[in-house]
């Protein structure tokens, strides 16, 4: 008897005519280990999903809006003619965006000796703290010299002194140094030592210093590495993050100050910019003084934008790989 079953043709699939679903995408589920205001299920709830990102989205927006509005308002002011900028109630857009605020800017107040001035006296003073705070710094966190802890008490203690009640003291030593008996006024020197003395910078790498493993330290040390050699080839990699936050702050706290350079640099031809601004404002528009201080600011934002990269990155760098 012949085998039906081995003969018989194979059944074809019968097509499903109905169409596919289309894949919805997950929707987003908040779970909290915490007693919150609002609970899980109300929160997962579509309600609360919609209210929880409106809430979220309008505190974000009106937050940038608080801080990117001055920003907004100085480079727009700048723009405007001099009628339009003083009308009350204030235009919030120019009517007509013109340069000629800032070509004024540049051409009439000097702005480009001004800047060739403060940006000297802030790189020397980012170049001289990192030098002279990184050394010392490392000195405190991992030389360990005798008395340690009493020089880092005597330096954050400097902190608690209003920078007012040292600004006489502080002229007289650059007047006179002690010892050498040199006048520093109306030098870079004058902007470059006190910058130096930043108790906050060398407080801030000595904790950073402090968190590197001490196993990479005593490894170098067995491979017979010295404590320069030790500090340029494995503290230093490491330490970017914090070294772009003392950068940024030199920087910035050199760029915008006012009351030190207006006491020590009374030569015009050696003025900081925001001194020279100052120096100069009775005789200029307001359009055009806003327009200075837009060209002032610009350079700060640029180091930030370069150095704000480094504050995360290199946490890692320099260690042993395995």
């Amino acid at each position: 008897m012949t085998n039906l079953t081995a003969t018989r043709p194979p059944a074809t699939p019968v097509p499903d005519k109905r169409r596919a679903a289309p894949k919805r995408r997950p929707r987003t589920r908040f779970t909290s280990e915490h007693r919150t205001i609002l609970s899980p299920h109300q929160l997962n709830s579509r309600w609360g999903r919609r209210i929880y990102w409106l809430v979220l989205v309008s505190t974000v927006l009106v937050f940038t809006a608080v801080f990117v509005f001055p920003l907004y308002w100085m480079v727009t002011g700048a723009m405007k003619t001099g009628e339009e900028f003083a009308r009350i109630p204030p235009t919030y857009v120019p009517s007509r965006f013109s340069l000629d605020g800032y070509r004024q800017a540049w051409e009439l107040m000097n702005l480009d000796r001004f800047l060739l001035n403060t940006l000297q006296y802030a790189f020397g003073a980012w170049a001289f703290a990192l030098a002279f705070d990184v050394g010392a710094a490392y000195a405190l966190s991992k030389l360990r010299p005798l008395f340690g802890n009493v020089i880092l008490l005597a330096m954050l203690a400097t902190l608690m002194i209003p920078p007012t009640v040292i600004l006489l003291p502080a002229y007289l030593t650059i007047k006179d140094v002690p010892i050498v008996r040199l006048d520093l006024l109306n030098t870079p020197w004058a902007i470059w030592l006190p910058a130096v003395a930043n108790g906050f910078n060398i407080f801030l790498l000595k904790r950073f210093f402090d968190a590197i493993p001490t196993e990479l330290i005593e490894a170098a040390q067995l491979d017979g590495a010295s404590p320069l050699r030790i500090l340029r080839s494995i503290v230093l990699p490491v330490s970017r993050p914090i070294l772009g936050v003392v950068s940024i702050f030199t920087v910035v706290n050199v760029w915008r100050d006012f009351a030190w350079p207006l006491l020590v640099l009374q030569d015009p031809e050696k003025m900081t910019i925001s001194v020279g601004i100052a120096s100069l404002r009775a005789n200029m528009p307001q359009t055009t003084m806003t327009a200075a201080l837009v060209i002032a600011s610009i350079p700060t934002i640029v180091v930030f934008f370069l150095f704000q990269r480094h504050i995360m990155a290199g946490l890692t760098a320099g260690g042993l790989k395995g």
